[in-house]
Protein backbone atom coordinates (compact mmCIF):
# COMPACT_ATOMS: atom_id res chain seq x y z
CA UNK A 1 0.00 0.00 0.00
CA UNK A 2 1.11 3.57 -0.60
CA UNK A 3 2.45 5.83 2.13
CA UNK A 4 -0.08 8.48 3.28
CA UNK A 5 0.74 12.18 3.11
CA UNK A 6 2.84 13.84 5.78
CA UNK A 7 5.05 16.88 6.38
CA UNK A 8 8.38 17.05 8.19
CA UNK A 9 10.04 19.88 10.09
CA UNK A 10 12.77 20.18 12.73
CA UNK A 11 15.59 17.94 13.89
CA UNK A 12 15.99 15.42 16.68
CA UNK A 13 14.07 12.28 17.62
CA UNK A 14 11.06 11.57 15.42
CA UNK A 15 7.71 12.75 16.81
CA UNK A 16 4.65 11.72 14.81
CA UNK A 17 1.74 14.15 15.27
CA UNK A 18 -1.75 12.85 14.47
CA UNK A 19 -4.24 15.76 14.21
CA UNK A 20 -7.83 15.62 15.36
CA UNK A 21 -10.99 16.06 13.33
CA UNK A 22 -10.57 14.56 9.87
CA UNK A 23 -6.79 14.64 10.24
CA UNK A 24 -6.31 18.00 8.53
CA UNK A 25 -3.36 19.72 10.26
CA UNK A 26 -4.86 23.21 9.98
CA UNK A 27 -3.84 25.53 12.78
CA UNK A 28 -1.07 23.31 14.10
CA UNK A 29 1.78 25.41 12.67
CA UNK A 30 2.66 27.21 15.93
CA UNK A 31 2.61 23.93 17.87
CA UNK A 32 4.78 22.04 15.41
CA UNK A 33 7.20 24.96 15.11
CA UNK A 34 7.74 24.89 18.86
CA UNK A 35 8.08 21.11 18.93
CA UNK A 36 10.55 21.25 16.04
CA UNK A 37 13.09 22.84 18.38
CA UNK A 38 13.51 19.41 20.02
CA UNK A 39 12.06 16.87 17.57
CA UNK A 40 11.83 15.92 13.94
CA UNK A 41 8.09 16.57 13.75
CA UNK A 42 6.23 14.40 11.25
CA UNK A 43 2.67 15.70 10.82
CA UNK A 44 0.42 12.95 9.49
CA UNK A 45 -2.41 13.80 7.07
CA UNK A 46 -4.30 10.48 6.82
CA UNK A 47 -6.82 11.60 4.19
CA UNK A 48 -4.50 13.97 2.33
CA UNK A 49 -6.89 16.86 2.97
CA UNK A 50 -4.01 19.34 3.20
CA UNK A 51 -2.35 17.78 0.16
CA UNK A 52 -4.95 18.37 -2.54
CA UNK A 53 -7.71 15.90 -1.71
CA UNK A 54 -10.15 18.13 0.16
CA UNK A 55 -13.47 17.95 -1.69
CA UNK A 56 -12.84 14.53 -3.18
CA UNK A 57 -15.00 11.55 -2.17
CA UNK A 58 -13.96 10.01 1.13
CA UNK A 59 -15.05 6.63 2.51
CA UNK A 60 -15.99 6.04 6.12
CA UNK A 61 -12.86 6.01 8.26
CA UNK A 62 -11.60 3.53 10.88
CA UNK A 63 -9.03 4.10 13.63
CA UNK A 64 -7.28 0.92 12.52
CA UNK A 65 -6.77 2.31 9.01
CA UNK A 66 -5.29 5.55 10.35
CA UNK A 67 -3.04 3.46 12.60
CA UNK A 68 -1.81 1.30 9.75
CA UNK A 69 -1.17 4.40 7.64
CA UNK A 70 0.77 5.97 10.49
CA UNK A 71 2.91 2.85 10.70
CA UNK A 72 3.73 3.17 6.99
CA UNK A 73 4.69 6.80 7.55
CA UNK A 74 7.01 5.79 10.37
CA UNK A 75 8.55 3.08 8.20
CA UNK A 76 9.32 5.78 5.63
CA UNK A 77 10.87 8.34 7.99
CA UNK A 78 12.50 6.46 10.87
CA UNK A 79 16.25 5.88 10.68
CA UNK A 80 17.15 2.18 10.96
CA UNK A 81 16.85 0.84 14.48
CA UNK A 82 15.14 3.94 15.90
CA UNK A 83 11.67 4.32 17.41
CA UNK A 84 9.30 7.28 17.35
CA UNK A 85 7.38 9.35 19.82
CA UNK A 86 3.70 9.76 18.92
CA UNK A 87 1.20 12.44 19.89
CA UNK A 88 -2.44 12.30 18.83
CA UNK A 89 -5.30 14.54 19.88
CA UNK A 90 -9.07 13.95 19.78
CA UNK A 91 -9.78 11.58 16.85
CA UNK A 92 -6.02 11.54 16.34
CA UNK A 93 -5.75 10.37 19.94
CA UNK A 94 -8.00 7.44 19.10
CA UNK A 95 -5.77 6.64 16.12
CA UNK A 96 -2.76 6.84 18.44
CA UNK A 97 -4.38 4.26 20.74
CA UNK A 98 -4.92 1.98 17.76
CA UNK A 99 -1.34 2.53 16.58
CA UNK A 100 0.05 1.64 20.01
CA UNK A 101 -1.99 -1.55 20.02
CA UNK A 102 -1.25 -2.63 16.45
CA UNK A 103 2.33 -1.51 15.83
CA UNK A 104 4.19 -1.09 19.14
CA UNK A 105 7.54 -2.15 17.68
CA UNK A 106 8.19 1.27 16.10
CA UNK A 107 7.14 3.32 19.13
CA UNK A 108 9.16 4.89 21.93
CA UNK A 109 6.23 6.49 23.75
CA UNK A 110 2.69 7.53 22.81
CA UNK A 111 0.57 10.32 24.30
CA UNK A 112 -3.13 10.21 23.44
CA UNK A 113 -4.81 13.54 24.25
CA UNK A 114 -8.56 13.49 24.97
CA UNK A 115 -9.52 10.54 22.72
CA UNK A 116 -13.35 10.57 22.74
CA UNK A 117 -13.78 6.78 23.03
CA UNK A 118 -17.19 7.35 24.52
CA UNK A 119 -18.25 3.73 24.83
CA UNK A 120 -15.63 2.97 27.50
CA UNK A 121 -17.69 4.99 30.00
CA UNK A 122 -20.55 3.50 32.02
CA UNK A 123 -22.90 6.06 30.45
CA UNK A 124 -21.00 6.08 27.17
CA UNK A 125 -23.81 5.16 24.79
CA UNK A 126 -25.93 8.09 25.96
CA UNK A 127 -23.00 10.52 25.98
CA UNK A 128 -22.01 9.40 22.45
CA UNK A 129 -25.54 10.03 21.16
CA UNK A 130 -25.47 13.50 22.68
CA UNK A 131 -22.07 14.24 21.13
CA UNK A 132 -23.15 13.13 17.68
CA UNK A 133 -26.39 15.12 17.91
CA UNK A 134 -24.53 18.25 19.03
CA UNK A 135 -22.00 18.08 16.19
CA UNK A 136 -24.14 16.69 13.39
CA UNK A 137 -27.31 18.71 13.84
CA UNK A 138 -30.52 17.86 11.98
CA UNK A 139 -28.74 17.27 8.65
CA UNK A 140 -25.41 15.52 8.03
CA UNK A 141 -22.59 17.77 6.87
CA UNK A 142 -21.41 17.20 3.28
CA UNK A 143 -18.38 14.98 2.97
CA UNK A 144 -17.92 15.10 -0.77
CA UNK A 145 -17.85 17.68 -3.54
CA UNK A 146 -16.18 21.07 -3.84
CA UNK A 147 -18.14 22.47 -0.90
CA UNK A 148 -16.64 19.95 1.55
CA UNK A 149 -14.74 21.18 4.57
CA UNK A 150 -12.55 19.30 7.03
CA UNK A 151 -15.37 19.60 9.57
CA UNK A 152 -17.83 18.18 7.05
CA UNK A 153 -15.58 15.19 6.41
CA UNK A 154 -15.12 14.69 10.15
CA UNK A 155 -18.83 14.70 10.95
CA UNK A 156 -19.85 12.50 8.02
CA UNK A 157 -16.94 10.05 7.88
CA UNK A 158 -14.98 10.07 11.16
CA UNK A 159 -17.21 10.99 14.10
CA UNK A 160 -19.35 7.86 14.35
CA UNK A 161 -16.79 5.10 13.75
CA UNK A 162 -14.11 6.74 15.87
CA UNK A 163 -16.31 7.44 18.90
CA UNK A 164 -17.45 3.80 18.76
CA UNK A 165 -13.85 2.54 19.06
CA UNK A 166 -13.19 0.60 22.25
CA UNK A 167 -9.49 -0.07 22.88
CA UNK A 168 -8.34 -3.37 24.26
CA UNK A 169 -5.81 -3.69 27.08
CA UNK A 170 -3.59 -0.63 26.92
CA UNK A 171 0.01 -1.33 25.92
CA UNK A 172 3.12 -0.13 27.68
CA UNK A 173 4.73 3.17 26.70
CA UNK A 174 1.32 4.87 26.50
CA UNK A 175 0.10 7.94 28.42
CA UNK A 176 -3.43 9.35 28.45
CA UNK A 177 -3.65 13.14 28.58
CA UNK A 178 -6.38 15.77 28.90
CA UNK A 179 -6.68 19.52 29.09
CA UNK A 180 -6.51 21.28 32.44
CA UNK A 181 -9.58 23.29 31.33
CA UNK A 182 -11.60 20.27 30.14
CA UNK A 183 -12.79 18.87 33.48
CA UNK A 184 -16.22 17.25 33.20
CA UNK A 185 -16.29 17.18 29.42
CA UNK A 186 -16.66 13.88 27.57
CA UNK A 187 -13.10 13.70 26.10
CA UNK A 188 -11.59 14.46 29.52
CA UNK A 189 -13.74 11.76 31.12
CA UNK A 190 -12.74 9.13 28.58
CA UNK A 191 -9.05 9.97 28.94
CA UNK A 192 -9.29 9.91 32.73
CA UNK A 193 -11.17 6.60 32.69
CA UNK A 194 -8.66 4.95 30.36
CA UNK A 195 -5.71 6.31 32.33
CA UNK A 196 -6.68 4.41 35.45
CA UNK A 197 -5.76 7.38 37.60
CA UNK A 198 -2.49 8.25 35.84
CA UNK A 199 -3.81 11.10 33.71
CA UNK A 200 -1.42 13.72 32.35
CA UNK A 201 -2.87 17.24 32.28
CA UNK A 202 -1.71 19.64 29.57
CA UNK A 203 -2.53 23.35 29.12
CA UNK A 204 -5.88 24.47 27.77
CA UNK A 205 -8.96 22.51 26.88
CA UNK A 206 -9.84 20.11 24.09
CA UNK A 207 -8.26 22.52 21.60
CA UNK A 208 -5.24 23.30 23.74
CA UNK A 209 -2.95 22.59 20.78
CA UNK A 210 -4.47 25.61 19.03
CA UNK A 211 -5.28 27.84 22.00
CA UNK A 212 -1.95 27.57 23.87
CA UNK A 213 0.50 26.13 21.34
CA UNK A 214 3.74 27.18 23.05
CA UNK A 215 2.73 26.12 26.56
CA UNK A 216 1.15 22.95 25.23
CA UNK A 217 4.24 22.06 23.20
CA UNK A 218 6.51 22.64 26.19
CA UNK A 219 4.37 20.45 28.45
CA UNK A 220 4.20 17.78 25.80
CA UNK A 221 7.96 17.89 25.26
CA UNK A 222 8.67 17.49 28.96
CA UNK A 223 6.26 14.55 29.22
CA UNK A 224 7.59 12.77 26.15
CA UNK A 225 11.22 13.15 27.09
CA UNK A 226 10.71 11.97 30.66
CA UNK A 227 8.59 9.00 29.63
CA UNK A 228 10.84 8.15 26.70
CA UNK A 229 13.81 8.04 29.03
CA UNK A 230 11.91 5.76 31.40
CA UNK A 231 10.92 3.48 28.52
Amino acid sequence: MSTPDFDVTGTGPVLLVVPGGAGHPMGLGPLTARLARRFTVVTYDPLGLAHGRLGQPAPDQRPEDWADGADRVLAAVLPPGERAYVFGTSSGGIAALALAARHPERLRHVIAHEPPCALVLPDGSERRRELIAALDGPHPAPAEGPEATPMGVFVARVLRPFTAYVPGPLPERLTLAAGAESHGQLPYRTADFLSGGALLELPGGHLGTLEHPVEFADGLTEALESRGAEG
